[in-house]
């Protein structure tokens, strides 16, 4: 049996599906990650500027999700995933469509004044050409990267650690698994685990199938095969 039948099957087979996705996610529909552009921006001084914002708003806006974000939307609809578990802050899986994602690190839709601390949720405050500021106070507007300090996000996590102890099947895709020690050992121990990658990672021991292919490819070719089948 070739591997994306066998993903086929494991698919049809679930009824409880969680996927983890990370950087190879994003950078398949040609995106920038968020530790790519602070890395630069950092190299000259300017992380957590205004600088910065805008290159990364700017970033996130000129890309659109890729075929494996909508993919992931169209099983969730078909009540097959029960929730993604990221560590992307580029809000492409909320963009796509999935309503279920927990990003562990936070991200662009959990946003605090700086300086009075009014929360504005959502990654539509920066849809703008100007860079948000509170309608309270007029301070500046941060996202959960800046004014954390790059920490977990709870509420994040406790949907990874809730939904992961539900799965019967674990989608890890173009991610080296960051911070899984969160909610990883929360998993049941009969999950059926796959892992859609095209490089080596930790999940390369634990996976009973890996893949070694792009995620947009691998969801081209399963959905190809989906609609062969009638």
């Amino acid at each position: 049996m070739d591997k994306i039948q066998q993903l086929a099957d494991y698919i049809d087979q679930s009824h409880s599906m969680v996927a983890i996705t990370g950087a190879g996610i994003s950078l398949a529909g040609g995106g920038i990650t968020y530790s790519q552009l602070s890395k630069t921006v950092r190299a000259g001084g300017g992380f957590g500027s205004n600088e910065f914002l805008r290159s990364y708003v700017k970033a996130m806006h000129n890309y659109k999700p890729s075929f494996s974000h909508y993919a992931l939307r169209d099983l969730e609809a078909d009540g097959k995933l029960i929730g993604i578990i990221t560590t992307n802050e580029d809000c492409m899986h909320t963009m796509a469509g999935s309503k279920n994602v927990a990003e562990i690190q936070g991200g662009f839709q959990v946003n605090r004044c700086s300086k009075c601390g009014r929360h504005y949720d959502g990654y539509e405050i920066w849809e703008q050409d100007e860079l948000p500021t509170c309608e309270s106070c007029g301070g500046r507007i941060l996202p959960w990267e800046l004014y954390s300090h790059i920490s977990l996000w709870e509420e994040g996590v406790q949907k990874a650690q809730e939904w992961i102890s539900r799965a019967d099947l674990i989608l890890v895709i173009g991610t080296n698994g960051y911070y899984s020690s969160a909610y990883w050992n929360y998993r049941r121990d009969d999950a059926v685990i796959v892992q859609i990658n095209p490089g080596h990672t930790g999940f390369d021991r634990v996976a009973d199938l890996n893949i070694r292919e792009a995620c947009d490819d691998v969801f081209h070719k399963l959905i190809e095969r989906w609609q062969g089948n009638g």
